[in-house]
């Protein structure tokens, strides 16, 4: 346990930003995963294309909030779109 003041005020704005992280970080996965699941199952439908929107803006968020580091988000956006785009490529190929 901290002891002296700054430490217990350390305390206590650590645990205030991990509350509010936390909601931030569950809604970027939530939308990164619809997007997955929406991307495996029909890569070329509007609704994926949205779902891949929602997630995009997500993380970006995250990245504007300091939830998350910036190449991170950037990471996860281009996995996300590398999937979609070979999804794709596999549709029309066959």
């Amino acid at each position: 346990m901290a002891n002296t003041k700054s430490a217990l005020k350390a305390l206590r704005q650590a645990e205030k930003r991990r509350i509010r992280n936390r909601s931030i970080r569950s809604r970027t996965r939530t939308y990164v995963k619809k997007a997955r699941v929406a991307i495996v199952s029909a890569p070329v439908a509007p609704t994926t294309e949205e779902a891949l929107r929602q997630a995009i803006s997500a993380l970006d968020r995250a990245v504007t909030k300091g939830v998350m580091h910036r190449n991170a988000a950037a990471r996860h956006k281009s996995r996300l779109m590398r999937q979609l785009n070979a999804l794709r490529a596999g549709q029309t190929a066959a």
